[in-house]
């Protein structure tokens, strides 16, 4: 499949133009893969949304080849940084030839059953998500870009992927900063059925990767789930934001004693339900509640519950920089509210997949919230996103997800007067 008004601004001789401000190339010399709408000076040739652009220094000189977005404020994002290659059909081709021979050389067959295989700029693809879920692929196109070259990307993964049908799922809010209105259905193949089934470290879990969450299944927390079953042994589990009872599952089957899921949606947890039954676990070790985690959290410490191991996964907090402040009052609220469940000697996984969050405030915020909590905690682990959710090294955006495992040791009352950072930004500095 030819993508003709792609090709129409391939090439480096006499297409449209990005010109730099003075000095703004820095960033894209170090190989950073985006251009900010401040960093342009002038635009030469009248691009389209999705069109390929030259991007140059001011004085001229060559800087990378990239998609352009008009109504962004990352206003071009870059495909390549060698100015003999052309994007075209055959650029996507082998970007996504060699995704994919990375994920059969890390993962092996989990890459065949289950996992990401094209994770956006990281993978030199800036917009494009590609996840597997047995014989289904499921993609994301997130920019304009990405959206332009629909086409022959879905063209590319279906002939060096081999999948029985590609679904689309770009209805995440990101595409509105784009230009670009929600989409979702069948893009290639087959549709896919209502649930697949995937297998995960000998768990079993049922997907929708219709109306579920992101692509259908969290993939990116494969080994944190691994990490938490390991701990799970004979305890008492209290799963937050539980969605389809990913740790849960992965509790119960470590042998857990018992797993309560909380979350808000009532489908998930019945999902969660189904897992549980899939993988032939007893279904009276586990609680489904359906409730804000936050509410939930509350009444379960009002009445004295305490879990032995907690699992605190909420979603995005943080979606702009306006947000963080917001953000920030959340994300302590919550982790305040599960250390006052968590029991002596427990261990909380609490995580953030707020990438403009960084990782020493998402620290601060969680030490603010055990001690007022009136909570000692250890750092006893740092977990992030699975291997095949790669974040290219010149891309620190693209380490979006991460994790403490905090260890109660003991009570720790905050002294008279205390008021912690993400209340009056003193201790712990909140942007904006």
């Amino acid at each position: 499949m030819t993508n003709t008004a792609g090709n129409a601004a391939a090439g480096n001789g006499g297409g449209p133009r990005v010109v730099l401000r003075a000095g703004r190339e820095k960033s894209l010399l170090r190989r950073h893969p985006w251009v900010f709408s401040g960093a342009v000076r002038s635009v030469a040739g009248d691009p389209g949304r999705g069109d390929t652009v030259d991007i140059v220094a001011a004085d001229g000189a060559f800087v990378a080849r990239g998609a352009y977005s008009p109504r962004s404020q990352i206003r071009a994002r870059v495909w390549t940084f060698d100015p003999a290659e052309n994007v075209d059909d055959a650029f996507f081709r082998e970007r996504i030839r060699s995704a994919l021979a990375r994920r059969d050389a890390l993962l092996g067959a989990q890459a065949r059953q289950a996992c990401r295989l094209i994770n956006a700029e990281s993978d030199g693809l800036p917009g494009v998500v590609a996840d597997r879920y047995g014989d289904f692929i499921v993609c994301q196109f997130l920019a304009a870009g990405a959206e332009r070259w629909k086409g022959a990307i879905a063209a590319s993964l279906g002939e060096l992927a081999a999948p029985r049908g590609i679904h689309e799922r770009s209805d995440a809010d990101v595409r509105l900063k784009e230009g670009l209105a929600p989409v979702k259905g069948r893009l290639a193949g087959e549709e896919p059925p209502e649930l697949i089934e995937i297998a995960e470290q000998g768990r079993r879990y049922l997907v929708d990767v219709r109306g579920g969450h992101k692509t259908g299944f969290y993939l990116d927390q494969r080994e944190n789930r691994a990490a938490f079953a390991e701990r799970a042994a004979g305890k008492t589990v209290l799963n937050c934001f539980a969605y389809t009872g990913g740790f849960g599952v992965a509790a119960l089957a470590a042998g857990a004693a018992r797993v309560v899921n909380v979350d808000s949606s009532q489908p998930s947890l019945a999902l969660a339900a189904r897992n549980v039954e899939l993988n032939g676990l007893d279904p009276a070790r586990c609680e489904n509640v359906a409730g804000d985690a936050f509410e939930v959290l509350r009444a379960f410490a009002a009445g004295g519950r305490t879990f032995d191991l907690i699992a605190l996964d909420p979603p995005k907090f943080a979606d702009s920089r306006a947000h963080l402040p917001k953000a920030c009052r959340a994300y302590k609220d919550i982790n305040m509210q599960a250390f006052k469940v968590l029991g002596r000697g427990g261990m909380l996984f609490t995580f953030s997949c707020s990438g403009l969050l960084a990782p020493d405030l998402f620290q601060k915020i969680v030490a603010d919230a055990a001690l007022d909590a009136g909570r000692c905690a250890q750092i006893v682990a740092r977990l992030g996103q699975a291997a095949d959710h790669p974040a290219a090294l010149a891309f620190p955006e693209g380490t979006y997800l991460k994790g403490l495992v905090a260890a109660e040791c003991g009570d720790n009352k905050p002294a008279s007067g205390w008021k912690s950072g993400t209340q009056e930004r003193g201790a712990t500095r909140i942007p904006g």
